[in-house]
C-alpha cells in the first residue's frame, strides 16, 4: 500500500503580493488624506478663505472617490469568470478533426566537434524550426570529431537548404541530406538482424545486403581470375580489409574481392565495421542457395521443376549446352559458341545476380533463367534445349525472374535478343509491363518497366549493382 499526503492547496504568489501592495496603498491613502484633513482645518480656522477652502476640499474628495471607484472596477481582485466546457456534439453528428500538419522525413548526417555540448547546440537549432528527432546514429571518427546519422521528420515546408543552413550555424559540417521514406523508420538493431538473416539463408544476398547497408552505392565483385583463366587485376584484398574514404575494399569468401564505392559520402569506421562483419558471415556460412523449388505441369503433361540454381549446377549446365544446338546457343550468348562454356561459371555464381533452373521429372537440366545486375540496369537472359521449346517454360522462367527484379527493388529489366527470336519476343510481351523497343548493335533491345508491377511486391534493397566487367561487352555475351 502506498501512503498519499495530499498537500494544502496553495494560493498564487502573484495573488499574494497584489493583496500586499493594495494594503500598502491604502494605508498611505489615509495617512496623506489625515494630513491632508488637518491642513485644510488650519486653513479653515486660521485662515481668510477658510469657506472656499472647504468647498474646494469637498470637490477634491468627491473627485478622489469617484477615481478609487473607477479603478477598483477595472482592476478587481475576483477570480476572472470559468471558461464554459466545450459542448459534446450530439450522438450521430462527427466530431470535428483537425487535419495534421504535412511533414516530410529525411535522414541526415553532419560531422560535429567531439565536446560535450556539441550534439546539444544542434539539437536545438533543430528544434527552432520544428524539427523532430526520430532515430539518432553516432559514428566516431579516428581523427577526432563524430559523425552523427539523424533520422528527421520536418515540416513540408521547410527547405532542405534551410534545415542544412541551420545545421551548419549549430556547428555541423560536411552535411549530407536526402529524403527518406518508411522503410527507414526501422530502427538499426532490427535492420542489422533483418540483413544478416538474409545473408545467411541466401548467399546470393550479400551483395544486396551490402546495398541496403551502405545505401545508394556502387559494388564490384571482382573474381580471382578472368573468364579466360588469367588473374583478375584489383582481385586481392587483405583479410582486415581496407577503409580509404569514399572506398572500401573486403576479401569476397567466394574468391577475389568486393569494392564498394560512394563517391558522395565517405565511409565511417562503423559502416566498414558493419560490413566486414555481413562478409564475414557469408564466409563461415560457405555456399547455399534456398533450396524452394516449384513442380509446374505443362500443356501435354509433363512435369518440370523450377528451383534456384548455383555452382553445383555446373556439370548439368554444360552437358544441356552440348544437347543444344548452335543456332540456340547463338540466339543466347550473341557471340562465339564455343566460348559458351567459358561463361557458365560467370553466370552461376550468386555474386552476379540469381539462375533458376528447370528439371525434368528424371532430373536433367532442360532451361536456365538468368538475373544478372548490370550497373544500373539488369539483365534478363534465357536458355532453353531444343526439344523443349514452345512448351511454357520460357515464361514461366521469365515471370520468375521478374518478380526477383521488382523484390530487389529494380527498376526495370532488359533482354537482348534478335529480332529472329520471336519466342523471347513473346516472353516479354507476355509479362504484360510497359515496353521499350531498341536496336543495338546490330541486336533487339526489349526493356520492360517495373513502375508498373504490384507495389506490395517490392522490397527497398536499393538499385542494380554494378558487375566487374563492361556493360558493353556483357551484353553481347550474356
Amino acid at each position: 500500500m502506498t501512503d498519499r499526503v495530499h498537500a494544502p492547496a496553495q494560493r498564487p504568489q502573484h495573488h499574494q503580493r497584489h493583496h500586499w501592495r493594495r494594503d500598502v496603498v491604502e494605508l498611505a491613502a489615509l495617512f496623506c488624506a489625515v494630513a491632508v484633513a488637518d491642513a485644510i482645518a488650519n486653513l479653515v480656522v486660521h485662515g481668510p478663505r477658510g469657506p472656499i477652502l472647504l468647498v474646494a476640499s469637498a470637490i477634491a474628495l468627491l473627485v478622489t472617490a469617484a477615481f478609487h471607484t473607477w479603478w477598483a472596477r477595472r482592476h478587481s481582485h475576483a477570480p476572472p469568470p470559468s471558461t464554459p466546457p466545450p459542448s459534446t456534439p450530439p450522438p450521430g453528428d462527427p466530431a470535428p478533426s483537425a487535419a495534421p500538419d504535412a511533414t516530410a522525413l529525411w535522414r541526415m548526417r553532419t560531422t560535429v566537434r567531439d565536446q560535450p555540448g556539441s550534439l546539444a547546440v544542434l539539437c536545438t537549432a533543430l528544434a527552432r524550426h520544428c524539427v523532430d528527432i526520430l532515430t539518432l546514429q553516432t559514428h566516431p571518427l579516428p581523427e577526432g570529431g563524430t559523425v552523427d546519422e539523424f533520422l528527421l521528420r520536418a515540416p513540408q515546408q521547410l527547405p532542405s537548404a534551410d534545415l542544412t543552413r541551420a545545421v551548419s550555424q549549430a556547428g555541423g559540417h560536411s552535411t549530407w541530406i536526402e529524403r527518406a521514406d518508411a522503410h527507414d523508420l526501422v530502427d538499426t538493431p532490427t535492420r542489422l538482424l533483418g540483413l544478416a538473416t538474409r545473408t545467411a539463408l541466401d548467399a546470393a544476398e550479400l551483395p544486396l545486403a551490402l546495398r541496403q547497408l551502405l545505401g545508394r552505392c556502387t559494388i564490384h565483385s571482382i573474381p580471382a581470375t578472368t573468364l579466360s583463366g588469367r588473374p583478375n587485376a584489383g582481385a586481392e584484398a587483405p583479410v582486415e580489409g581496407v577503409l580509404e574514404d569514399t572506398v572500401m575494399r573486403l576479401r569476397d569468401p567466394a574468391g577475389g574481392a568486393i569494392t564498394i564505392e560512394r563517391p558522395y559520402l565517405p565511409f565511417t569506421p562503423t559502416e566498414f565495421a558493419r560490413a566486414r562483419a555481413l562478409v564475414e558471415l557469408d564466409a563461415r556460412l560457405g555456399p547455399r542457395v534456398p533450396r524452394s523449388q516449384d513442380v509446374l505441369t505443362l500443356p501435354e503433361g509433363n512435369e518440370i521443376t523450377v528451383r534456384r540454381a548455383d555452382g553445383s549446377d555446373l556439370a548439368a549446365a554444360r552437358a544441356m549446352h552440348d544437347r543444344c544446338s548452335e543456332r540456340t546457343l547463338g540466339l543466347r550468348y550473341h557471340g562465339p559458341v564455343s566460348d559458351a562454356d567459358r561463361y557458365l561459371g560467370h553466370l552461376l555464381s550468386p555474386r552476379f545476380g540469381r539462375t533458376l533452373a528447370a528439371t525434368t521429372a528424371s532430373g536433367k537440366l532442360v532451361a536456365l533463367g538468368h538475373l544478372l545486375w548490370d550497373g544500373d540496369e539488369t539483365e534478363v537472359a534465357l536458355l532453353i534445349e531444343d526439344d523443349w521449346q514452345r512448351r511454357g517454360i520460357g515464361t514461366q522462367l521469365l515471370g520468375r525472374l521478374v518478380a526477383m527484379a521488382v523484390e530487389a527493388g529494380c527498376e526495370s529489366v532488359y533482354a537482348v535478343t534478335h529480332a529472329a527470336n520471336t519466342g523471347m519476343v513473346a516472353a516479354m510481351r507476355g509479362l504484360g509491363l510497359p515496353l521499350d523497343y531498341q536496336i543495338e548493335e546490330g541486336t533487339l533491345v526489349v526493356t520492360a518497366r517495373l513502375e508498373a508491377a504490384p507495389a506490395g511486391a517490392r522490397r527497398a534493397y536499393g538499385v542494380p549493382l554494378a558487375l566487374p566487367y563492361d556493360s558493353r561487352t556483357a551484353r553481347g555475351r550474356h
